[in-house]
């Protein structure tokens, strides 16, 4: 059970540099999308009852920390990322009741909680957007408002403060009647950015943070984090504005400038981040802070998570997952092996000597691995290339996030309609791409819905083979709010739970490693063989200790790389194989032939 069987790192063993090592550095944690985990009530919506219920099975599986998506009060126009209320639960998913009954039986199995928290922005329908909406009340300057530019007839097109465009399709401002002027959303209109440069706004982000943590919880996963902080002129002007010093860049084919890299890691990102720690963290004990970060390199990722600079625990960056995507996010590319090590080994390098990397390739805004870069077409293809993923993840130094259903094998959605998609995302890209900009045609467009589309992680979770995979009552009244995958009839925790040869068991064994093995969870980590276009190799190292791993990332048979043949000199044996895709006698006389399957991998000690 988790916590309670996951040993202690000692001093010794060095993580990011902190002294001591902190609890979370040979932890996993484990992410539940609490709107597609259980629903209880027969709405055909996840409830917080419904993860309380499924608490057994997440401590047999052997994670330490669970992350919630938002379960506050929202409209749900982002499910539940446009918050209205940050302190109270939206009736969706319960009560502040049920939340501490959760709260109460995870810490009773040895479970770590971290709630998701977007403070970036908040929903249109909070109280302090409203307030803000009079010119003259005192919330008037929590968020960005602009006037229409000069000339210009407000609410009309081109009357924008600037021509950013949203993340998610149009501008990014919105025209409100009421006050008369624009306010910034980088995300859904319903969505507007707070001024973070108001301390004001900061010191009511702390109090809320801390209401939460003297509830029970034990950290914070912050959605789009390093967004607080924009970039600004001398005189307070955004990129683009009127008269401002800084241009905001080329239009792009969608008609818009693109904001990221005017918002992203902005110049008083550094002083937010330290603000918050001292003001949300210091003096308390036994808890984890992690930030999502679009627009950090690995290099900024080592100096926020350095320890020294008493900032975040660890980042979520996203140059990886980018590997099949080239300029648009809907214009999809072949994977290949060699561009995803590319991006992996930068993020190792670069917290060599101090800070700490999270380790994930699925979670509610990515798609399955196993549709994306595996191979899904049959049971056989599908479990080995799970497996082979599992493995590369894991095998690396620092955290890994295993998102729900991850640990069994679960799909992409496979929808082929547009009505079938719930995000709102794919929706408006849809609409903007296909029917307004016309810079992408339907067919390409749908089918790159159907990979990388965020509604492909957010389908039910697949407990069993009734009707509603488990996740609701076969008879409920109420379908589920998204389609369940149908392929759940195979794929299903009934179907693998016991089976130690299934994906859930060997994501069990990935976990254990984890707990009981100082040098997989925090050795030093070296690449091997940067040019084999398959298989993916690198050696794990702490003190006398060295482990190797290597990972065959296709579907048809590889070499085994010359540089990693030397290290194995004449062989192994089949005591050496600590963990094997297949099995390890297949191990042993894989690479006795100098091979490596379809989609094997291996972790040998040497």
């Amino acid at each position: 059970m988790t916590d309670f069987n996951r040993s202690v790192l000692p001093d010794a063993v060095r993580s990011n540099g902190a002294t001591p090592n902190p609890w979370w550095a040979n932890a996993v944690v484990y992410q539940i999308y609490p709107r597609s985990f259980q629903d209880t009530n027969g709405d055909g919506i996840g409830d917080l009852k419904g993860i309380t219920s499924r608490l057994d099975y997440l401590a047999d599986l052997g994670v330490d920390v669970l992350w919630l998506s938002p379960v506050y009060r929202s409209p749900q126009d982002d499910n539940g990322y446009d918050i209205s209320d940050y302190q109270d639960i939206d009736p969706l998913f319960g009560t502040l009741d049920d939340m501490d009954e959760l709260l109460a039986e995870a810490h009773r199995r040895g479970l770590k909680i971290v709630m998701d928290l977007v403070v970036n922005h908040t929903s249109d329908e909070h109280a302090w957007f409203q307030a803000s909406r009079d010119k003259d009340d005192p919330y008037a300057d929590w968020y960005w408002w602009r006037p229409a530019r000069p000339g210009h007839e407000p609410g009309t097109p081109g009357a924008e403060p600037n021509r950013w465009g949203s993340y998610f399709g149009g501008s990014a401002w919105q025209y409100d009647p009421k006050r008369g002027e624009y306010y910034l959303h980088q995300f859904s209109r319903k969505q507007p950015d707070l001024n973070w440069e108001n301390p004001e706004v900061r010191k009511a982000v702390y109090r809320m943070m801390n209401w939460w943590m003297d509830r029970g919880i034990d950290g914070f996963r912050m959605d789009v984090i390093t967004l607080i902080s924009k970039h600004l002129d001398s005189h307070g002007r955004l990129p683009g504005e009127v008269d401002s010093e800084l241009s905001e860049g080329e239009i792009g084919e969608e008609g818009y400038t693109d904001a990221s890299s005017f918002c992203s890691d902005g110049p008083r990102l550094d002083e937010f981040l330290a603000e918050m720690r001292r003001e949300v963290f210091e003096g308390r004990e036994g808890y984890m802070n992690v930030g999502e970060a679009p627009g950090i390199t690995p290099e900024r990722n080592e100096f926020i998570t350095d320890p020294a600079h008493k900032e975040l625990d660890m980042l979520f960056l996203f140059d990886h997952v980018g590997v099949d995507q080239e300029g648009s996010k809907w214009n999809t590319v072949p994977f290949e092996v060699r561009n995803l090590r590319a991006r992996l080994a930068d993020q190792q390098e670069a917290v060599r000597n101090a800070g700490w990397a999270s380790l994930f390739f699925c979670n509610h805004d990515q798609p399955r691995v196993v549709s994306r870069w595996g191979d899904d077409s049959d049971r056989e293809s599908r479990e080995l290339s799970a497996k082979a993923f599992g493995m590369l993840l894991h095998m690396h130094r620092g955290t890994p996030y295993i998102y729900e259903g991850e640990e069994l094998g679960m799909t992409n959605a496979h929808f082929t309609k547009l009505d079938q998609y719930r995000d709102l995302e794919a929706i408006n890209a849809y609409r903007q791409r296909v029917e307004e900009a016309r810079c992408q045609s339907p067919e390409s467009m749908m089918a790159a819905l159907a990979l990388i589309g965020r509604d492909n992680s957010r389908t039910p979770m697949q407990w069993d083979a009734s009707r509603y995979a488990g996740f609701t009552a076969a008879d409920a009244a109420t379908e589920p709010w998204i389609g369940v995958n149908p392929n759940h009839v195979e794929i299903n925790a009934a179907e693998e739970f016991d089976d130690p040869d299934s994906v859930y068991g060997f994501y069990k064994k990935l976990i254990a490693m984890r707990h009981g093995n100082a040098t997989v969870a925090t050795g030093e980590w070296n690449l091997v063989a940067a040019d084999s276009e398959q298989v993916y190799s690198f050696t794990r190292t702490g003190g006398d200790d060295t482990i190797l791993v290597m990972v065959n990332l296709t579907g048809r048979t590889a070499r085994v790389p010359a540089e990693v043949a030397r290290l194995l000199g004449n062989g192994v044996s089949e005591s050496q194989v600590l963990l094997s895709t297949y099995d390890a006698v297949h191990g042993v006389k894989s690479i006795a032939r100098g091979e490596l399957a379809r989609w094997e991998g291996v972790v040998i000690q040497l």
